[in-house]
């Protein structure tokens, strides 16, 4: 056991000294040192993850610290290690995706002048997030949520010359920010009420909490544990991009490709997924919680959608695909099929870092212009770019067999199957996703690998890569990224295509989670779709005759009878409704409300503290009051300085009676 405990530690540590080695002396060691240290040290912790995973389905599983670096009174903060079946699939995902982009990055960042630099934050998130995952208790799972969005605030603002990608690190750092303040207050609540922040510790005590009330308000009491879980699921709301706080994912792509593949697609963004499905025994102890993480995730997994369809930058639509694909996740957690959530949290990452990277693979060929209207007719160019962007975007509209198919199918029947409040707008906001999703993802691929070649003659577009922008007259032919680039492209393909059919049986209707997450007995949802599963290829072939897959076909018929044969009716819709079309392409109005109403109250209250506070009361009061004052006494006393001796003679006088009397008072 004690070998197993260095190779825990080796596996956060790997990625980390990977980070420092690039980071501090990658300009001595120059470009190709850095990333070969890095991905070294990644692929270290990846295959240490996979022996660690073999250890686990062994039977042996740790829960212990490593390390106490602070006690008060009877609180101990250790950094500890909690493996298990759910933290080994987080380390399996977030070690392999966290190779394929380390690799995919010297092809894609060969130009950058900040070639190391990237390296090491890469390498320093993937720290971050194993530290998140693999945690036993509160405080080392906050270290983890803070880390990684720490470095996602430096990747997104990679490109810091670019005013665009400093004000999205800058909206993805206070958003995240409302997300954290809640989550900081439901572990200081667990503190306060279990007097512990491990894990286990907590758990077994939540049983006999459930009946504690608190009061917030004077005369109002609500339920602990419904507290402490919605304050939780605030935080998860914030890292997880869920709506109302879900405006700064969509921007984050202002930074380079492979980390939208890495944080905004795989790992990061699902770090509140994961939380919550750690979380089970609490928030299996209130349906008023549940209900809120099922409704939020609906709005989400719907109304982002939408947005998806309007896009014309690459990168956006499919960010808007994980803003929705992320409610869906969520919409599984509310439902009680946490396993659902997390499974689909494992295929999406797959797939979605494979249309991340493809993307990127596009943009590339395409000489940095993003604009999918500048496309077109690339299968003949890019052939294993094209291919893998089809498996990925059949993967992600849940094609039967597909990877994607196996957990999306899976939540829509979980949701069907829950009787908690809510659950009716869940499941028709998730059946409704399925030709949303299908339709914009084909939308996309459509424009951009078939119909006649737009590259020519591009439509005026100022999204690019790396702050270059179209000179408008095009860049000759595009082609096919190296190696370094589709390799990686390859790899992700495969789990999107047959991770799902081999992983279903054992991760949703086996015992594979069996004491990493508990489900309530009155929340039947998992139990009866056991009892209506007969294996993958039963599931898939089912499906053939299930709304779901008609829906999803719908999508896509529409998507090339619109793009393909008859791209004028897209542009009369957009002409006929065009109030919608300018509500979708506000994006709601979120963001020209949050810059009314937060930035620019701020601005005002900042504004009424400079001139009531800094200016009136401090520089007109004690500053300038006191030079004021002393200018106005000295004004006075000037009267007395006349040159006479008989007035200072009587001044005196005057003086020593005064002192006389108060003097003969006291």
């Amino acid at each position: 056991m004690i070998e197993m405990q260095k190779l825990y530690l080796l596996v956060p540590l790997a990625p980390l000294a990977g980070a420092l080695i690039a980071g501090l002396f990658g300009w001595l060691i120059g470009r190709a040192a850095s990333h070969w240290v890095t991905i070294l040290g990644v692929a270290v912790s990846f295959v240490a993850s996979i022996v660690i995973f073999q250890d686990v389905l062994a039977g042996h599983t740790f829960n212990g610290g490593v390390y106490t670096w602070l006690t008060t009174g009877e609180t101990r903060f250790e950094v500890g290690f909690l493996i298990d079946r759910l933290t080994t699939v987080m380390m399996l995902v977030v070690t392999f995706v966290s190779l394929m982009v380390h690799i995919y990055t010297i092809g894609y960042m060969a130009e950058d002048s900040g070639y190391q630099r990237f390296f090491s934050y890469i390498s320093l998130f993937t720290f971050s997030m194993l530290m998140l995952v693999m945690s036993n208790n509160f405080i080392q799972l906050f270290f983890g949520w803070e880390a990684v969005g720490l470095v996602s605030y430096l990747l997104i603002g990679f490109w810091y010359t670019r005013p665009t990608a400093i004000y999205a690190n800058l909206k993805a750092f206070l958003v995240n920010r409302v997300g954290d303040f809640g989550f900081l207050l439901g572990i200081g609540l667990v503190l306060a009420h279990f007097g512990t922040l491990d894990y286990a510790a907590v758990f077994a005590q939540a049983p006999e909490m459930a009946s504690h009330t608190i009061s917030l308000i004077e005369g109002q009491t609500w339920s602990l544990m419904t507290v402490i879980c919605i304050l939780l699921f605030i935080g998860a709301m914030g890292k997880s991009a869920q709506f109302p706080l879900h405006v700064w994912l969509p921007d984050s792509m202002e930074g380079p490709t492979p980390i939208s593949a890495l944080i905004h697609a795989a790992t990061m963004v699902t770090a509140g997924i994961f939380m919550v499905a750690r979380m089970s025994p609490l928030f299996e102890l209130s349906e008023t919680a549940l209900s809120v993480v099922m409704v939020i995730g609906a709005i989400t997994a719907l109304f982002m959608g939408f947005l998806g369809v309007i896009q014309n930058d690459i990168k956006r639509v499919v960010a808007y695909s994980t803003l929705s694909q992320l409610g869906y996740m969520t919409v599984a957690l509310g439902a009680s099929a946490y396993s659902v959530a997390i499974f689909h949290l494992m295929t999406h990452a797959f797939f979605k870092a494979l249309l991340f990277l493809a993307a990127g693979s596009v943009i590339i060929g395409m000489h940095h212009d993003q604009d999918i209207r500048n496309m077109g007719g690339l299968r003949k160019y890019m052939p294993i770019t094209w291919i893998t962007s089809l498996i990925g975007s059949l993967a992600l509209i849940g094609t039967p067999f597909f990877s994607g198919f196996y957990s999306k199918d899976s939540i829509i029947e979980a949701v069907g199957l829950s009787h908690l409040p809510g659950s009716g707008f869940a499941y028709f906001a998730v059946v409704a996703g399925v030709f949303i999703t299908a339709f914009y993802s084909f939308r996309m691929y459509f424009l951009v690998f078939h119909g006649k070649e737009r590259f020519g003659h591009p439509v005026p577009s100022h999204d690019h890569e790396g702050g270059k922008e179209d000179d408008g007259h095009g860049h000759g032919k595009p082609h096919e990224s190296p190696w370094v680039v589709t390799f990686p492209l390859v790899m992700l393909a495969i789990p999107s295509v047959v991770i799902g059919y081999l992983a279903i049986q054992p991760m949703l209707f086996g015992d594979y989670f069996q004491g990493a997450i508990q489900v309530a007995p009155h929340h039947p949802a998992m139990a009866e779709l056991a009892s209506e599963f007969h294996g993958a290829a039963a599931m898939a072939l089912h499906a053939l005759t299930a709304l779901p897959l008609w829906l999803a076909l719908a999508g896509v018929g529409l998507s090339w009878f619109f793009y393909m044969k008859r791209p004028d009716i897209p542009e009369a819709i957009k002409q006929r409704f065009s109030l919608i079309y300018s509500i979708l392409e506000r994006k709601y109005g979120f963001d020209e409300f949050n810059d009314w109403f937060f930035a620019g109250g701020m601005r005002l209250i900042g504004r009424g503290l400079w001139k009531g506070g800094d200016v009136a009361v401090i520089d007109g009061f004690f500053v300038n009051g006191t030079a004021r004052m002393v200018g106005w006494i000295s004004s006075l006393v000037r009267q007395f300085q006349t040159g006479y001796i008989f007035h200072y003679a009587f001044a005196m006088i005057i003086g020593v009676f005064v002192m006389m009397t108060l003097f003969v008072k006291g």
